[in-house]
C-alpha cells in the first residue's frame, strides 16, 4: 500500500539583505557557426537549465533537440546532437507549425556516477523524454521515455488541480528534487511545489526500468507574483551549505505551453532544513529588475556566493545568454 508523500507549505519572504546582482551577458554562440544539414542553427537557442559535469557546463535548449557544452575556460561551445523529430528536424517552433513535437527539456541533474540527467518539463505527451549522457569527452547522449515516471508526478499535481510542469532539478544528499512550476496565470492560481524522490530508487528505476520511484515529500512554496502575474519557477542549484539556490519568473502567459512577456525575476534560497524561504529581486548592474527570461543556475566551483545563469530569449533568431549572478546576503 502506498502511504502519501509528507507535505508542507511554505511562504517565501522577501529578506531586506539578500542581493542578486546580475552581470554583464554574454551570447551564446557555437565555435563552428550552423550546421544546415543537422538542422541546427550557429548559436544556443532557448536556454532551459544548465549543470556542471566535471569540467565543461551543459546548457539545455528547451526547442532544439541538441545539448550545448561550453568551457568555462575559454568560452568554447558546441553541440552533443539529440535524436532529431519528424522529416529530421532539430528546431522545434510556431513558425515551422511543429512546437508541438518538441522534447521541452527544462531541468538536468547529475548523479553521483557522473551521468547528466535531463528532464522534459512532462506538460504533454512529447515532452515526457529523459536524456542521459555520461560523463567524458565523446559520450553519446542516450534517450528514454518517461511516460511512466511522468504519470506518477502527473498523480500529484493534478490534486491540485494544475497541469504537470517540470521547470528545475537538483540532487540534494538522498533526494532527487523536482521543481513543479506554476503556470503563472494572471489573478489565478500558480502550484509551485519541489517534488521529493528518494535518489537511489530513481536510480535504480533509471538502470532497470521497472518500479517507478515515488514521491515521499511535497513542499509548496508560495511565490508571490509581480503585477499580479504570480512567480513560477524555472531552475536551481545546490550551495555547499546544503542551501537551495532557486530562481523564479513572473511570466504572463495563460497556458504552460505558451511563452508570454517575464515582469521580473527573483533569486531565493530554500533553508538547508526545508524550513524556511526568503527571496529578492534579480536587479542588473543599474539596479534595474531584469527583464530577461532567466532559466537555469549552476554553482560556480569554488561554491562562493557567484553563480552561473542562462537566459532564454524566446526569439529564435537571438542567441541565448549567459552571465554571473553576484548573491550577497
Amino acid at each position: 500500500m502506498l502511504h502519501p508523500p509528507e507535505f508542507k507549505s511554505l511562504h517565501a519572504t522577501f529578506s531586506t539583505s539578500l542581493t542578486a546582482t546580475l552581470g554583464t551577458p554574454r551570447l551564446l554562440r557555437y565555435d563552428h557557426g550552423a550546421h544546415p544539414l543537422e538542422d541546427l542553427p550557429g548559436h544556443v537557442r532557448a536556454a532551459s537549465s544548465l549543470r556542471r559535469q566535471g569540467s565543461r557546463l551543459v546548457i539545455l535548449q528547451d526547442d532544439v533537440s541538441a545539448l550545448a557544452v561550453l568551457d568555462p575556460s575559454t568560452g568554447s561551445t558546441h553541440p552533443i546532437l539529440l535524436p532529431s523529430g519528424p522529416d529530421g528536424a532539430r528546431v522545434f517552433d510556431d513558425a515551422r507549425g511543429n512546437k508541438k513535437f518538441k522534447m521541452d527539456l527544462e531541468a538536468c541533474v547529475v548523479l553521483p556516477d557522473g551521468r547528466l540527467v535531463a528532464f522534459g518539463s512532462g506538460s504533454s505527451p512529447q515532452r515526457e523524454k529523459i536524456v542521459t549522457i555520461a560523463s567524458g569527452k565523446g559520450a553519446i547522449a542516450q534517450q528514454l521515455s518517461g511516460s511512466d515516471f511522468y504519470a506518477s508526478l502527473r498523480i500529484h499535481t493534478a490534486a491540485h488541480g494544475t497541469r504537470l510542469n517540470i521547470e528545475g532539478a537538483v540532487v540534494h544528499g538522498d533526494w532527487l528534487r523536482l521543481l513543479q512550476r506554476g503556470n503563472g496565470k494572471r489573478g489565478g492560481d500558480s502550484w509551485n511545489a519541489i517534488l521529493d524522490i528518494p535518489l537511489d530508487k530513481f536510480v535504480g528505476w533509471l538502470d532497470s526500468r521497472k518500479s517507478v520511484p515515488p514521491v515521499r515529500r511535497i513542499f509548496e512554496i508560495d511565490l508571490g507574483n509581480v503585477a499580479g502575474v504570480a512567480c513560477g519557477f524555472t531552475d536551481a542549484a545546490v550551495a555547499d551549505d546544503g542551501r537551495v539556490a532557486f530562481l523564479a519568473c513572473a511570466e504572463d502567459t495563460e497556458d504552460a505551453l505558451d511563452d508570454g512577456p517575464v515582469l521580473g525575476c527573483r533569486f531565493g534560497w530554500l533553508a538547508a532544513d526545508n524550513q524556511a524561504v526568503v527571496m529578492t529581486t534579480i536587479v542588473d548592474s543599474d539596479g534595474q529588475p531584469t527583464r530577461l527570461k532567466l532559466e537555469g543556475i549552476e554553482t560556480r566551483i569554488d561554491g562562493g556566493s557567484v553563480f552561473d545563469v542562462v537566459a532564454d530569449m524566446d526569439r529564435g533568431d537571438e542567441p541565448a545568454r549567459i552571465a554571473e549572478l553576484i548573491v550577497r546576503d
